[in-house]
C-alpha cells in the first residue's frame, strides 16, 4: 500500500513531467549555507561566523538577520549573485543577532543551492 505522502510525490512528479514549461514556484529551490566560518568564530562586530541577511540584493542594504554554516533556506528569487531566502532550519531559527527565521537577501557565493531554482 502506498502512503498518502508517496502518492502526492508521485502526482507532483507526473504533473511536472507533463508541464515542463511552467516557471519554478517560490520555495521549490533550497540552499545550504556553506563557506562561512564556524559558529565558534562568531563575531558580529568583525563580520565573522555568519552570513548577513539583508533587506535588498546588495551589500549597501541594511542587515536584518544572520544565517550560519549548515543552515537550510528556501530560495525565492535571484538577482545576479544575490538570492532572496527564508530560513527553514538550523541556528537561524534562534540567531545570535537579528530576527529569528530571517527572510531577505544573501550573497550567493555562500549558498549551495539545488532543486528547481530561479
Amino acid at each position: 500500500m502506498i502512503s498518502q505522502a508517496r502518492r502526492v510525490a508521485i502526482a507532483a512528479a507526473m504533473f511536472l513531467s507533463v508541464a515542463p514549461g511552467l516557471p519554478a514556484a517560490a520555495g521549490d529551490c533550497t540552499g545550504i549555507v556553506v563557506d562561512v566560518r564556524p559558529l565558534a568564530q562568531y563575531n558580529h562586530a568583525q563580520g565573522t561566523g555568519y552570513l548577513a541577511v539583508r533587506t535588498g540584493p546588495g551589500s549597501d542594504f541594511a542587515q536584518l538577520g544572520e544565517l550560519y554554516r549548515g543552515d537550510e533556506v528556501a530560495v525565492w528569487n535571484r538577482r545576479g549573485n544575490w538570492y532572496e531566502v527564508q530560513c527553514m532550519s538550523g541556528q537561524c531559527t534562534a540567531p545570535l543577532w537579528g530576527q529569528a527565521m530571517p527572510h531577505g537577501w544573501v550573497y550567493g557565493r555562500y549558498l549551495r543551492v539545488g532543486g528547481v531554482c530561479p
